[in-house]
This record gives structure tokens, C-alpha cells and sequence, in this order.
């Protein structure tokens, strides 16, 4: 059977190396191999985000660096779950990576479907943190991190963090 290969998928089995085919399975296309049966389960990554805020109720926000998606714009501190990461410890982690605080990590915010790049979905998981420690300073792929206030902010990177902000600023009036 021919078919075409789709960004983020495999072709080959990871484990005979035989070629992939399409093959309906739970009611959706799935590319299983034929030789050993191994499935390839086209499953979303999973992103943890950290949302802190200073004593006059501002937001901390990085500025995405050059190589970033949608450089130049403003998110919440957030990045990838590794493999065989907690995911709090994943958002902690990505907090300090970009902007040298260190948090605890509190109460899941938000959590929602993110489709900012079709080839790589993800599913994002928002936690509350407070930090207790640490230095501000852009690191790893930020070019900037700030303070804003919620109802100043600059133009934002992604949908699903303006999604949450204004959920914010709405359950505070």
C-alpha cells in the first residue's frame, strides 16, 4: 500500500527496520508494520508551563529567542516533558532553564490541547509556582523574561497562554 510520510512519523519499524503501512486501527489510520506488527501510536508530547507572579500581581513572561518558534513574542515560562521526567519537576526545570528562578511548583492552573505546530501536538499542563530562589535573567532560549501586568501585555506567542491570561485577569474582577 503507498503512502505518503507525514512530518513527525515514522517510516521504518524501530525495531525490524521492514516499511511501514497504513492500516485502520481503533477506527483511525495508524502506519504498523507488517513483519512484526509494531503500531505506531501517534500519541501528542506533553508540555509543563510555570505561571508565577510577583507581590503586585504581575506575570513573568519570556521572550522567545532567535531559533524559537514565534521568536520575538512572550509566553509563560514552559517547555517539553522529558521522557522520564516528573512533570512538575519537567515545569520547575523549564522555569529555571529560562529564567534562573527556582519555584515550587503548586496547583495545576490550566490544562489544555496545543496545536501550535500540527506536525508536534502537544497537551500543556499550567501549575501555579512560587519562587524561592534564584536570579532573574534570560537563559537558554529566552531572549528577554519580564514582569507585566495582566492587562498590559506584550504580544503573546501563543494562544493557549493568552487563553489562560485572560482566564486570569477575568476571574479576578
Amino acid at each position: 500500500m503507498a503512502h505518503e510520510h507525514r512530518s513527525g512519523e515514522f517510516r521504518f519499524c524501530p525495531y525490524c527496520a521492514a516499511e511501514l503501512v497504513e492500516a485502520e486501527i481503533d477506527r483511525r489510520p495508524r502506519r504498523r508494520c507488517p513483519s512484526c506488527g509494531w503500531i505506531h501510536w501517534r500519541n501528542p508530547g506533553v508540555g509543563a508551563a510555570v505561571v508565577v507572579r510577583d507581590d503586585a500581581g504581575r506575570i513573568l513572561l519570556v521572550e522567545r529567542g532567535p531559533g524559537s518558534t514565534k521568536a520575538g513574542r512572550w509566553a509563560i515560562p514552559a517547555g517539553f516533558v522529558d521522557h522520564d521526567e516528573e512533570v512538575r519537576a519537567a515545569a520547575a526545570r523549564e522555569l529555571r532553564e529560562e529564567t534562573g528562578l527556582v519555584a515550587e511548583i503548586g496547583e495545576v492552573l490550566w490544562v489544555q490541547s496545543n496545536f501550535h505546530d500540527p506536525a508536534k501536538p502537544t497537551v500543556g499542563i499550567w501549575f501555579a509556582g512560587r519562587v524561592i530562589g534564584g536570579t532573574l535573567e534570560a537563559g537558554d532560549d529566552a531572549a528577554a523574561v519580564g514582569w507585566f501586568p495582566l492587562d498590559d501585555l506584550p504580544p503573546l506567542a501563543f494562544e493557549t497562554d493568552a487563553a489562560l491570561l485572560e482566564h486570569l485577569r477575568a476571574t479576578e474582577d
